[in-house]
């Protein structure tokens, strides 16, 4: 496998070529059930995993671990947790999935397994306060739980456990994880921290975007009340109730306002020394493997991403975006414009920042072949940028699924040159990508297909490749020049 790199908005690899990844996430662990179910979950990535994700074109993975795993007992890494992850890299190098660690939490910690995760307990300071269960949904901890916040204050203020900072400890483990990990053939990156939420801050953000909401809605003639109130009225249509949320609504919500001059505050004065500090941890073990920078709980809400980070670090953009009725029984109908908008300010983010992307969370679960048409939006939004993904999440039956199939589809997985635009249209058939050879050499550009091609329209000489495992690969010869193929599947 070949090491990775970035070049402005691409990635590339040891041939020069650029490389569209499209993936899947895996969260380890469940709280309340311990190390033993997490380990044992972990051995479910076995070597007919990666061949399933090696055959439907699956080429990364963002592999989920927590920090109460890794490090249970202060100063202590568990050796039995990470074997398990060790034998995730072995069997993906030999299927050719690339791994990036993603240091997941959801609400800063499990706090006694009454919700979320994260941190281990010894990390974890509420100043007293319990985390009370969740009613709704899980990320309510986020608005108004005193324990979530306060936990997020301690940990960005960097307060001392043990005679070192809470950073200090998570700067460590990173370096453990880079030395142990980052001379992998199949490693790709660090995630270095899943969805940060600012703390105390945070929930100040959550009442400013609440009010802001509710004086838009009345005031606005951005809004269209009679569409609201024949959506709430009626039992049958209230899942369609935040469809009044178009676009230009979630801009004037989430933009230009108090939110967003909190939210920015944060970026610079509190997360962009945290991930200086953390690279340097990491880049004083290794040179190799991608940074990839996620931005807040409430960016993915499209409050403005405003950090800026040195783009020399080999780093990249990782943003992570649902409607917001995700984790609902409304998630079912997801908005596509609403969606879109939110992934349209990420990208407003990419264009300033000049770096690659790859959306380190989307999609689903379980919403059933209705949703579909919405990820097949979402796929050729992502495809419209060049952006590569890791669909959340993969679950046990995963590629029994109809799912599995739709989000198996054509893309090129390696270019020589610069791709200029690929699109697959699912009603015809037909996948189409322009790239452009700027150098003459002879690396091959290689595309995955689900299925061997009907036809194929191409100005270079080609081969088709149908390896033992399912896959197809459509390999062009390397041609100085501007390029352009066309596959029928």
């Amino acid at each position: 496998m070949q090491t990775i790199t970035t070049e402005n908005m691409r990635f590339r690899d040891e041939q020069g070529r650029e490389r569209i990844f499209h993936g899947l996430n895996f969260k380890n662990g469940d709280i309340g059930k311990g190390k033993a179910y997490a380990i044992e979950n972990l051995r479910q990535l076995d070597d007919n995993f990666f061949a399933l994700c090696e055959a439907r074109g699956f080429n990364i993975l963002r592999l989920g671990v927590c920090w109460e795993n890794l490090e249970p007992v202060q100063g202590e890494y568990d050796e039995t947790y990470l074997q398990a992850v060790d034998a995730i890299f072995e069997h993906a190098d030999k299927h050719g999935v690339w791994i990036f660690l993603d240091m997941h939490q959801d609400l800063y910690s499990s706090f006694d397994q009454n919700a979320g995760d994260g941190a281990p307990a010894w990390a974890t300071i509420t100043d007293g306060h319990k985390r009370k269960p969740t009613k709704f949904v899980w990320a309510e901890g986020y608005f108004w739980s005193k324990a979530v916040q306060h936990a997020f204050d301690h940990f960005w203020a960097n307060d001392a456990v043990g005679g070192k900072g809470l950073q200090e400890h998570f700067a460590a483990l990173w370096r453990m994880l880079a030395k142990r990990y980052a001379d992998h053939p199949a490693f790709f990156g660090f995630d270095l921290l899943n969805e940060p939420y600012p703390g105390t801050p945070g929930g100040k953000i959550f009442r400013k975007l609440i009010a802001k909401l509710v004086r838009v809605c009345l005031i606005s003639p951005k809004v269209d009340r009679i569409a609201f109130l024949k959506n709430a009225i009626p039992k049958k249509k209230r899942d369609h109730i935040l469809d009044v949320l178009t676009p230009e609504v979630i801009y004037e919500v989430t933009q230009g306002g108090a939110a967003e001059r909190i939210s920015s505050k944060f970026y610079q004065e509190t997360y962009a020394p945290f991930i200086d500090k953390i690279t340097k941890a990491i880049r004083e073990t290794t040179s190799k493997g991608i940074v990839l920078v996620e931005h807040t709980y409430y960016s993915n809400l499209a409050v403005p991403f405003t950090l800026d980070f040195d783009k020399n670090e080999r780093i990249c953009y990782s943003p992570h975006g649902y409607d917001f009725t995700v984790d609902t029984p409304a998630y079912a109908f997801a908005n596509n414009a609403r969606v879109g908008a939110l992934f349209a300010e990420n990208r407003r983010a990419q264009l300033r920042l000049n770096v690659p992307v790859i959306v380190g969370e989307w999609g689903g679960g379980g919403e059933g072949e209705s949703f579909f048409p919405h990820i097949e939006y979402l796929m050729r939004l992502f495809d419209s940028w060049n952006w590569s993904n890791a669909y959340f999440t993969y679950t046990e039956g995963f590629f029994d699924c109809p799912l599995a199939r739709v989000l198996s589809r054509p893309y090129p997985m390696a270019v020589n040159g610069d791709i200029e635009s690929f699109l697959f249209d699912r009603a015809t058939g037909v996948f189409q990508l322009a790239f452009n050879q700027t150098e003459d050499n002879d690396a091959e550009t290689v595309i995955y297909l689900p299925a061997a091609p009907k036809q194929v329209d191409a100005d270079a000489p080609y081969t088709i490749e149908t390896p033992p495992n399912g896959a197809v690969y459509l390999k062009l010869a390397g041609k100085r020049g501007a390029h352009r193929v066309i596959a029928y599947i």
